[in-house]
Order: C-alpha cells, then sequence, then structure tokens
C-alpha cells in the first residue's frame, strides 16, 4: 500500500468539499495497517467521522497498488447507492491527478438482476405461460403483463448491460421473472449464448477494476457456497457490520410450503413423474395445519413422515429430470429442475436435525403455514469461510456494545478457542455528545407491563411532546404501543397544534419527509425506524424510547441461542437478549444527533434502565450523552431549545432516478439502488437527501420504484399486491398486510389496472 495514504486521504476530503477529522485519519491508518499486518479489524465510527472516505481511499490504494480488487459489502440498498452513485465518482475524480489514472470501481449483484439472452430467445419456459397474449377486458392484468414483457424485449435490444435497474421506469417482479433466471436455474457454461451473457460480461469486467461494492447476502452466498462470483481478493471491507450476522442468518435459511412443492411438481409435469410430488405436497399442507405455531424443539412423527414423503418424491424426479449424455442444454428441464432441488435440499435440511438448526412454523396470511429453518449461529461459518481467506475490516457507528467489542466479536466468530488475530478500535465522534443531547430517564415511572402503556406513561409522552413543541420521533417496541400512543396523543395534544403521525399512515419515507418538514410534527413507529432515519437539524429534538427492546420471549432463534449459551454455563440473557437490546437502543439513542449543531434529549421511559442489573451494560452501549433523571430540567431544557430552534432543514422530495453509470471510465456494470429509500432519508448518514438541497453533489440517474399518489411502491410490495389480488383478499385485510391505507391500495390497484367489486373485494 502506498506510504503517502495521508496525502491520498487529504486529496480526497477536499474533492468532496469536506473537512478532515481526526477520527477519519485514524481509521484510515487502521484499515492500511490492518492489511499490512493481516489482522482482522473492527472498527466503531461515530455518525459525522466520515468513515466512507476513510477506508475507500485505503481500499482504492490497495487495490491500485496489488492489482486485486478491494471487495465492499453493505447492508442496505441506500449505502450501496450513496457509494455507488456518489462517494466514488467523487473520490475518483479527486484522486486521479495524485495516482495518474481514475480508479475504477464497479457494483457486482445476483444474476437474476440482469436480462438472460437465452430466455430473451425462447430457450426457458415462461413464468406465466401466455403472458403475451392479451385478453382483452376479461384479463387486464394478463394484459398488462404481456406490455411489460413487451417493452422488455424492445429494451433488450438498446441496453448494453442488461442490469434491471437501467429500465425506466421499472417493471413488476412477474415481468422481471419472463427474462432473467435464477443461479440455479442458470445453464453456466453449457449456455449457448454464454458468450453474450451480461451477468458474464460484468463479471469479467469487475476482474479489471479496484473497488467492488456488493451486499452482505452476495457476499456471502459467494463466501460460503464457493461459487467464485466475486473476483479474488485479499480484503473485504464490511460497512453497516452490527447487521452482518442477520442477514447471513437470513441468507441461508430455508423454508418449505406446500405451495412451493405443488409447483415444483408442475414445472416437471412434462418432463418425468410428478404424482408422488403433488401427493405429498397435500399431505405437508394437512399436516402444517394441524401444528401449533412456533419452535419446533423435535419433530412431530406426522411432521416426520410428511416430509420423508416430499423428500423422497423429490429425489426419484431429480433423477428423471437429469440431462440424458450429449443432450443439448434445455431451459425447461433446468429450471424444474432447479425447483426440485430446493425442495429436497430444504426436506433433507429439516430431516437431519443438525446440531445448530433451528426449525419453526409460521404463519402467513398469504401462504398459509411455512416451515422455516436457520442456523442458531453462524460463528463458526463466518470464522472458517470469511476470515480464514483474507483480511476482514468491519466498521459501523455501533459495534461496542457494554463498552467492549467482545460481543460483537463472538457474534462472528471472532473470540474463543482458534479464532483469528483481530483488534477493535473505537474512533469516537467529531460531535460533542455531553454538550448536544441529554440522555433522561423517565425512573419514577412504572415499568412497562404486558396490559400496555401506562397512564402515567401517557401523561410522560404529553408532557415531553408539549415541551419540545413536536419534534419529536417516537420509537416504541411494538405496533400496537405505536398506534396506543399515537391515538391517545392526537386527542391530548389537539390544542397544542400538534401533529403525530404513525408508521403505516402512509410509506415510511413519506411520512419520514413529512416530519423533517414540519417542526410541528412528531412521528411515531416501531422497529424500522429505530435505524437509519436521518432527520438533521431542528425538525427532530427529541427521541422517545418507550421501552428496552429485547427480543420476544416467543423468538425462536434467541430463545434457542439462550437455551445454549445456557446450557455450556454462559448466562444467556445477557449475550442474547441484553445484547440485542443493548445494539437497537444504541441505534434508536443514534437518531437524535445527526450534525455538529444538532441539540436534543432521548427520553427512556423504561425505569429499567437505572434499576435494573444490566442496566449499566445498556448505558454503556449509548452514545455519551449528559445523564440526568431530572424531568423539571429537561421539560425547561425542551422549552428552551424550542422557542430558539431554527427552521427544519429543507427536505428534498423523491425524484425518479435516470439510466446511467456511477463513474466515467469505470466497469460497465456500475449501477445505482432504491432511489425511494434514498428519498425518503433512510441512508443512515447525514448526508441523506433530508441536509440541505443546496449544492447537491452529482449523482448518477436511475430508478427501482414506481412513486404512486405520493407513495414510493417498492416492486416486492406490487407482487404482494398481485398475489393478494388471485387470493381474492379483500381491501381491509390487504391494506393491512401491507401496512398502509386504504385509499393508498386503492390508488395503486387503479395505475396497475386492478379494480375493486362493489363488495369491497379485489378482482382481475
Amino acid at each position: 500500500m502506498p506510504a503517502d495514504l495521508d496525502a491520498l486521504l487529504h486529496a480526497a476530503v477536499q474533492g468532496v468539499g469536506g473537512t478532515e477529522r481526526s477520527g477519519q485519519v485514524q481509521m484510515a491508518r487502521a484499515v492500511r495497517d490492518a492489511v499490512e499486518h493481516e489482522e482482522h479489524l473492527l472498527v466503531q465510527a461515530g455518525t459525522g467521522t466520515g468513515k466512507s472516505l476513510a477506508y475507500l481511499v485505503p481500499a482504492i490504494a490497495h487495490g491500485m497498488a496489488t492489482g486485486k480488487p478491494v471487495v465492499v459489502a453493505t447492508a442496505t440498498l441506500a449505502l450501496q447507492a450513496q457509494i455507488i452513485d456518489r462517494d466514488l465518482p467523487r473520490i475518483a475524480e479527486a484522486l486521479q491527478p495524485v495516482v495518474g489514472r481514475r480508479p475504477t470501481f464497479a457494483l457486482v449483484k445476483g444474476r437474476s438482476n440482469y436480462l438472460c439472452q437465452h430466455k430473451l430467445d425462447g430457450g426457458f419456459p415462461d413464468d406465466d405461460e401466455g403472458a403475451l397474449v392479451s385478453m382483452g377486458a376479461v384479463d387486464k392484468e394478463r394484459s398488462r403483463l404481456g406490455e411489460e414483457v413487451l417493452r422488455l424485449r424492445e429494451w433488450a435490444d438498446l441496453t448494453e448491460s442488461g442490469d434491471r435497474d437501467e429500465l425506466v421506469p421499472g417493471v413488476t417482479n412477474r415481468a422481471w421473472r419472463q427474462v432473467s433466471v435464477s443461479a440455479r436455474e442458470c445453464l453456466g457454461q453449457s449456455c449457448p449464448q454464454v458468450g453474450e451473457c451480461f451477468v458474464e460480461i460484468s463479471r469479467a469486467a469487475a476482474q479489471q477494476v479496484d473497488v467492488i461494492v456488493t451486499n452482505h447476502s452476495f457476499m456471502a452466498i459467494d463466501a460460503f457456497e464457493g461459487r467464485q462470483m466475486l473476483p479474488d481478493h485479499d480484503l473485504l471491507i464490511i460497512d453497516e457490520a452490527h447487521e452482518l450476522t442477520d442477514r447471513v442468518t437470513s441468507t441461508i435459511t430455508d423454508e418449505l410450503t406446500s405451495s412451493t412443492v405443488a409447483a415444483a411438481a408442475k414445472r416437471a409435469a412434462r418432463m418425468g413423474e410428478t404424482a408422488d410430488l403433488t401427493e405429498a405436497a397435500t399431505a405437508m399442507q394437512t399436516v402444517l395445519d394441524e401444528l401449533p405455531e412456533g419452535r419446533l424443539t423435535g419433530l412431530p412423527d406426522r411432521l416426520v413422515l410428511a416430509l420423508g414423503s416430499v423428500r423422497d418424491a423429490a429425489r426419484g424426479l431429480q433423477s428423471e429430470l437429469k440431462p440424458k449424455d450429449k443432450e443439448a442444454a434445455d431451459g425447461a428441464r433446468q429450471v424444474a429442475r432447479a425447483a426440485v432441488e430446493d425442495v429436497f435440499d430444504t426436506a433433507e435440511r429439516v430431516l437431519e436435525e443438525r446440531e445448530l438448526d433451528v426449525a419453526w412454523i409460521s404463519q402467513d396470511r398469504m401462504r398459509g403455514a411455512v416451515l422455516r429453518v436457520a442456523p442458531m449461529s453462524v460463528a463458526m461459518l463466518l470464522r472458517d469461510k470469511l476470515f480464514s481467506e483474507r483480511t476482514v475490516v468491519l466498521t459501523s457507528a455501533t459495534l461496542e456494545l457494554g463498552g467492549t467489542f467482545d460481543s460483537v466479536a463472538g457474534t462472528l466468530g471472532l473470540t474463543g478457542r482458534g479464532g483469528p488475530a483481530w483488534n477493535g478500535l473505537d474512533v469516537g465522534s467529531p460531535f460533542d455528545y455531553k454538550q448536544q443531547a441529554i440522555a433522561y430517564v423517565a425512573k419514577n415511572l412504572p415499568p412497562p407491563g404486558r396490559d400496555g402503556t401506562s397512564d402515567q406513561t401517557f401523561d410522560e409522552i404529553e408532557a415531553l411532546v408539549r415541551a419540545a413543541g413536536g419534534r419529536t420521533l417516537g420509537l416504541f417496541s411494538s405496533r400496537r404501543a405505536a398506534e396506543a400512543a399515537t391515538e391517545e396523543m392526537r386527542t391530548r395534544l389537539k390544542d397544542a397544534g400538534i401533529t403525530v403521525l404513525c408508521q403505516g399512515d402512509d410509506q415510511t419515507p413519506t411520512l419520514v419527509r413529512q416530519f423533517a418538514a414540519d417542526a410541528s410534527t412528531c412521528l411515531f413507529g416501531t422497529m424500522s425506524l429505530w435505524q437509519g432515519v436521518d432527520v438533521p437539524g431542528s425538525a427532530c429534538q427529541l427521541v422517545i424510547i418507550d421501552r428496552i427492546p429485547f427480543p420476544r420471549p416467543d423468538d425462536p432463534l434467541a430463545s434457542a441461542r439462550s437455551e445454549a449459551i445456557a446450557r455450556m454455563g454462559g448466562n444467556g440473557f445477557m449475550q442474547v437478549s441484553a445484547t440485542h437490546a443493548a445494539l437497537k437502543l444504541a441505534q434508536g439513542a443514534g437518531r437524535l444527533v445527526r450534525r455538529g449543531q444538532d441539540r436534543g434529549v432521548v427520553a427512556f421511559l423504561d425505569s429499567r434502565m437505572m434499576s435494573a442489573r444490566y442496566a449499566g451494560f445498556l448505558q454503556k452501549s449509548l452514545p455519551p450523552f449528559w445523564p440526568t433523571t431530572n424531568r423539571q430540567m429537561v421539560l425547561d431544557a425542551l422549552r428552551r431549545l424550542d422557542e430558539t430552534a431554527p427552521d427544519p432543514l429543507p427536505v428534498a422530495e423523491p425524484v425518479a432516478r435516470g439510466t446511467g453509470a456511477s463513474s466515467k471510465g469505470s466497469a460497465s456494470l456500475a449501477s445505482t439502488a432504491s432511489a425511494s429509500a434514498c428519498a425518503g432519508g433512510l441512508s443512515g448518514t447525514t448526508e441523506s437527501s433530508l441536509a440541505p438541497v443546496a449544492d447537491p453533489p452529482p449523482v448518477a440517474r436511475s430508478a427501482r420504484t414506481a412513486v404512486t399518489g405520493g407513495h414510493a411502491w417498492t416492486q416486492e410490495q406490487d407482487e404482494e399486491l398481485r398475489d393478494g389480488v388471485e387470493a381474492g383478499i379483500d381491501l381491509t385485510e390487504l391494506a393491512d398486510h401491507l401496512q398502509l391505507p386504504p385509499d393508498a391500495i386503492t390508488a395503486r390497484l387503479n395505475q396497475l389496472g386492478l379494480e375493486l367489486q362493489a363488495d369491497g373485494m379485489l378482482e382481475l
């Protein structure tokens, strides 16, 4: 790595119009040292540190020096977009005069994000037969699907990348599936059009760049399954690392429903005998319907028999679906094989009852009973597959819990016998937390109970919000608690002219923009507001946390982990529940101070923050705010802040982002991320679209979401909407499932060409 890292960092900071910070310099040097000493590094970098530059600059330097790409993995689309669209282009521009050439970078994504040339040419069956046939008014949905697929075919003749993100406006998931394949469905090197494959071209281009940006899940699959989707690399940087274990766990969680088994049988019907698999699907549905929701501490005999039938039928069908010798590649056969293999693998995994696996049944409103299986811990998997092959740098604003990195390091497999060498570093934050914010614990309130929020707690919320003049982000442990507080405060605060918004009233990005734009507005909600909501300035001067966010007692993975730790003589509560709560509290409290000028109060309405034996652990996990239990002092401070507060910062409205590469001279697969995620101030940085809109940095254009009637609809939500239509779910139930107001559902239905019957039922 070049010795003049400080000079490179200085040039990059100047190029982006920033200011050098001591923590940023310290972090950049630590990344360099970790690579040189081949030791893993955990870096806690508080809000405002500028950690993206602190790892991107040494990453570029290392990539250019070694000729090997450095891989950067993020958890969210918003951060991915910030890095690819804004940070890297500006850093590359700034460093070009210093290093002698423009640093290059690329975004690498999963296969299903690209057009499949072979499928376009009829090499695979349509996922929805007859999609291109318009049935007129009788079948408006099929007609619209056909129009989308025809548009995709026209676009396929124009696109140079085949990247879905470059299609503006976008299409539904159902339409996209007509022109793309999954990794298992792909014919690989036997495909007759492998030389024209967009995925292969993009991955070949990625071999030549200095920095590759991807996501946690893609990175995990590459490491665990050995697919070699990412080029050889000796440095991996993981941002938003506090989410890594959850993302990895989700990636290797499998599920099985009777409908997936029946669908696999249907795909294979023309190529093999599927009666046994179809019959097994029906039998499995009967068994799942009889079992209670929750964790399976052992497999009931009737479930073992049902799963055994599914597994054996799938195994037999797999043999029939194997391609014959010298047989040409067959897309339909490959798709059927992939579906049957998924069913076989999941059924066999559940039946194996692996030592670390946890199985449970949950009820899904759309699909009914779902059988899921996930690893209780991914620590050893991460140690063996991730940390053994490369140097890994992990960074986040919340990695040090209870004053130490040990809790997080343990979940990553870095501690214990045989663990790899690693260092932990807290570079702090440029903010003066003790001067900028107060941490208030309402110690006189009764401990939270199961009977809902107490009147005393409502009185406390009212007093705090009145003193703040609105300006309140309320973070609640449950949807019921958020809705109850909203209803109560709307009644109590009507005379004060304070508006109370509740998560579910509208799309979350829309609500965040409304909250950020009006000082007299409050926003109450649940877990998705605890992380990433970024509202700098005077619009948010009070954050209320109703109770310590422990995991639910019936959470299958949390309970299994606690029991396993207890069996080994450890403290399952502290290592699982308290650690989970500490991380959430740190993320929630971090919503208050987003820049150096911000002032305010974080109010904890759970007296256990002071009285419980674990209180010290939780307190040490928070930013170092000035602590107090003096209610009157806090109310006086909020009134003064309200009286002297400047106007809220301007809020940028969401715009559709058009086609464009992320960097002139970079690899052609460089792309963008969700416009809706960025537009709502959910980027998790102080440079989100809720920051002042003057002099915006150059941003590449692309779009993933349709913005309709003020509601940003994701493709996944559209897919759920269509599935609900097919299932005959009524408007009220569908609105509740999507957690959106009925009028928003109706507006989107109208745009999609779906209609309401007189009785309120949805129809095509």
